[in-house]
């Protein structure tokens, strides 16, 4: 089928579009937790528990990306756009916290498949030595749902509750689904996933590795990311908008980190850019462990961890996709598997030390699953004729 220049030079946008409706349907939560809270009678750590739909996205992702990858691509991605607005549309009217529950773990079960076969439809739609800076582009959505979507989330809750916030985003998802069926070309089939798949995965140490990192890096940011706004209330009385400023200057560092990894990652290649970006993540980490109490020193640090949250996971889905490019449709959905493993136990660990007032301790946990994933990183540091 002949497709239209216009479908197919803006394709990547509707693509990166779908990208912030999906972060905005994880990351709510985290902008609303006071709301929640109070709105649903319950705790913060049981508000901060919605985050556990990430549970449903670790199991659907693959085993979505193994049932769907014979399905033409823009009718998948469409109808799991459709899911998304629906979900949140169905959350702004739940009567209370087990209908909320439910609701969000069927949307992101179905939820799963998008971020991961968006990266793969951009291998089908760009010439090869575009892919790595177009993965990247399409993960600018994650980026934006923090730079804009959080705060403006966190601005709708405190003013008009949490309910027009869900009403908001599925509003966003309406007009990104129209979007995606206007630019996105038809008849985009990826490479059928099957069981010699998995296992061919599961024999490569450098796919393992890579995994490994993703999971490490997402647990890391979610001991603390999950309960930022109530940290920073408790521990240096910021309120609704200083919170929603934080956030903001999480989201828009975390845009200009894409942006400049977008940039330079066809030129440094996949590794080094992943590595400057993890030690920046660390860095943020850190600065912001150590200056727990001082709403400067902690808005600073968020700067500097913004510029590696999106990019470093960007980051690793081009790394996935050049270490083995045959398994790639396979890869890349795990490694957001994992990912969603990792913001559930990153935010489990936050949220018990966050139920016992431990909450200096939260950023040096944080700091220390960071640590790790840079040791990671420099042990998958590719030999001289390798391109990972």
């Amino acid at each position: 089928m002949q497709k239209s220049p216009a479908a197919g030079r803006f394709a990547p946008t509707a693509l990166m579009l779908g990208n912030l409706v999906t972060g905005c349907s994880v990351l709510a939560p985290a902008g609303m937790l006071p709301e929640l809270s109070a709105g649903l009678g319950i705790s913060i750590h049981a508000a901060g528990l919605l985050t556990f739909g990430a549970i449903t996205l670790c199991i659907g992702s693959p085993l979505t990306a193994w049932l769907t990858s014979r399905i033409e691509r823009r009718t998948l991605l469409a109808t799991t756009l459709a899911v998304l607005a629906f979900g949140n549309l169905a959350s702004a009217f739940a009567p209370d916290y087990a209908s909320l529950l439910v609701i969000r773990l069927v949307m992101l079960a179905v939820g799963a498949l998008y971020t991961p076969q968006a990266a793969g439809t951009a291998a089908l739609i760009v010439p090869a030595e575009r892919r790595g800076s177009t993965i990247a582009y399409i993960f600018l959505g994650w980026s934006l749902a923090a730079a804009v979507g959080l705060p403006l989330i966190t601005f709708m809750a405190s003013r008009y509750g949490w309910r027009a916030a869900y009403g908001g985003i599925g509003a966003l998802g309406c007009i990104s689904f129209l979007l995606l069926l206007l630019r996105l070309p038809a008849g985009l089939k990826g490479t059928p996933v099957d069981l010699k798949t998995w296992s061919a995965v599961g024999r490569d140490r450098t796919v393992l590795l890579l995994l490994a990192i993703t999971m490490l890096q997402m647990s890391g940011q979610f001991v603390v990311f999950t309960f930022m706004g109530p940290l920073l209330k408790k521990l240096t009385g910021a309120g609704p908008d200083a919170i929603g400023m934080v956030f903001g200057i999480y989201g828009l560092c975390g845009f200009l980190g894409v942006v400049i990894a977008t940039r330079i990652v066809d030129t440094w290649g996949p590794y080094r850019t992943s590595l400057l970006f993890t030690c920046l993540l660390l860095a943020g980490i850190a600065g912001w462990a150590l200056g727990a109490g001082t709403f400067v020193l902690m808005a600073g640090a968020v700067a500097i961890w913004g510029l590696g949250f999106a990019s470093t996971n960007s980051m690793q889905q081009v790394r996935l996709v050049a270490a083995a490019p045959p398994l790639a449709s396979a890869t890349v959905a795990l490694n957001t598997s994992v990912l969603y493993i990792g913001q559930a136990v990153g935010s489990a660990i936050g949220g018990l030390l966050f139920a016992h007032e431990l909450l200096h301790p939260l950023g040096f946990v944080a700091v220390g699953f960071v640590v790790l994933a840079l040791v990671l990183v420099i042990l998958t540091r590719p030999g001289p004729a390798a391109a990972a």
